[in-house]
């Protein structure tokens, strides 16, 4: 029934855009397009109908409103959304913003295909630059909110996501991002991205991005996710909240993965916490605020993260590699850590560098159920052995079971850090320092779960 309800939704849709384009055309030079009668220019009654009858460069204004609609972009736009405040005879009642929300009749539907592995992707908003074009289209994205709730997406497939970019470049600024999470409920389907920016692959794309000023929360599994080896992006500014302790999904505020390399600066990460002691062993997946996996970084072009905020998680900040690639040459600055999560024997680390060639600068790291900074041995990377030529200096930690975990790793130092209510300033090895109140005799290792794995 539920296919049926999408082919019959399929062709009214497509036989209403034939007649409203062969009425209005398809416009032959970049103009303004208005989604709405909020603005003068030529007048659309739904976003999609505006896209299709758009020329590369335009600018689409979307009027105060809720719009349940599922868009695919594949030309060089401007969407922006048009706020109530100021307008003539603006109404009262209604959002003050548009709204993007799924459609009412059938929910999201596959609309793209995963870079990585191929499986579908039901994205509200799907960004994507046609095959074989010449260079990556151009989307910018700002004051729109994108709201997830009831997209019938019952299953762990096809993957939901609220604004997506492949191979893809462009700006996402002040949107809100939100309820990217399956109809079923938050379950482990490894599904719910609210914003996903991916490029490379097979595929020899690219996308460069940036991602600012904007809130996103009630996500599934990421909030803000940059994949691939074309990926650049600036992540800064923005306001990600997950969705708390939860036995069910490791979630990820942030994540930089699979060669994608740029920059996450100033961004506020809280309340990402997997709570489930039935999947740990001497092992056990966690939550991160912050997540470098396998990042693109090298010698020449460090990923810097710096000056965010990151409370009540469990990693919150963490660069992992593993035998797939390398989370090499991250410049961890300024950042404040406040609460990381303990489960058990299991004790998290306020900055988790499990990598090669990093330093951590001028951080605050207060509560740590772990170390306040890890240079992380236990990892092996496609290289080999993690915990070598990392440098932490000038850190302030204020209770931690030891202020900065130096390793097993060879070339790395630690120098001038300011430590206070510790069982030890600083400690060899990758495991806590045992006795007292802060620690557990021995330290059982947890391990981020990123997206792709």
């Amino acid at each position: 029934m539920r296919t049926l309800v999408r082919l019959q939704r399929v062709v009214m849709s497509l036989l209403s855009l034939a007649v409203f384009v062969g009425l209005f055309g398809h416009v032959a030079s970049a103009e303004t397009l208005v989604v709405g009668t909020c603005k003068a220019g030529s007048q659309f009654p739904a976003i999609h109908w505006a896209i299709a009858a758009a020329a590369p460069g335009s600018t689409i204004y979307i009027c105060p409103g809720t719009y349940t609609e599922q868009l695919t972009i594949t030309e060089s736009l401007t969407l922006i959304g048009v706020s109530a405040n100021g307008l003539s005879g603006a109404s009262a009642s209604g959002p003050d913003n548009p709204v993007i929300a799924p459609p009412t009749v059938g929910g999201l539907e596959a609309n793209a295909s995963d870079l990585s592995d191929g499986s579908a992707i039901a994205a509200q908003i799907a960004v994507v630059t046609p095959e074989g074009a010449s260079a990556p289209i151009n989307v910018k994205i700002s004051n729109i909110a994108v709201d997830g709730a009831n997209n019938l997406i019952s299953g762990c497939g096809p993957d939901l996501i609220g604004i997506y970019y492949q191979n893809a470049s462009g700006t996402i600024d002040d949107v809100v991002a939100r309820n990217q999470t399956l109809a079923s409920g938050l379950g482990g389907c490894q599904s719910g991205l609210a914003i996903f920016v991916q490029s490379g692959y097979a595929s020899g794309g690219t996308a460069v991005v940036t991602i600012e000023n904007s809130s996103v929360h009630s996500y599934q599994k990421n909030g803000i996710t940059v994949d691939g080896s074309g990926t650049v992006a600036t992540i800064t500014g923005n306001y990600v909240v997950g969705q708390g302790s939860t036995p069910v999904i490791a979630q990820n505020g942030i994540q930089v993965s699979d060669g994608a390399r740029g920059s996450v600066k100033g961004n506020t990460v809280t309340d990402d916490v997997y709570v489930n002691p039935s999947n740990c062993g001497t092992t056990c997946v966690g939550g991160s605020g912050i997540l470098v996996y396998d990042s693109g970084a090298t010698s020449a072009s460090h990923l810097a993260i710096s000056g965010n905020t990151i409370s009540n998680t469990q990693l919150a900040i963490v660069a992992y590699g593993d035998s797939l690639g390398t989370a090499d040459y991250n410049d961890v600055t300024s950042n404040k850590v406040t609460g990381t999560q303990a489960a058990g024997s299991f004790l998290d680390d306020g900055i988790d560098l499990c990598s090669n060639n990093n330093t951590a600068t001028s951080n605050t790291v207060f509560n740590s159920s772990g170390s306040g900074i890890h240079i992380d041995s236990s990892c092996t990377e496609s290289t080999g052995t993690t915990g070598n030529n990392t440098t932490v200096t000038r850190n302030t930690v204020n209770e931690a079971c030891a202020g900065v975990l130096t390793g097993s790793g060879t070339g790395s130092s630690q120098s001038a850090n300011i430590v206070y209510n510790v069982l030890q300033v600083a400690q060899a090895g990758d495991s806590c320092p045992s006795g007292g109140s802060l620690a557990t005799a021995a330290r059982n290792k947890r391990t981020p779960l990123p997206r792709f794995r």
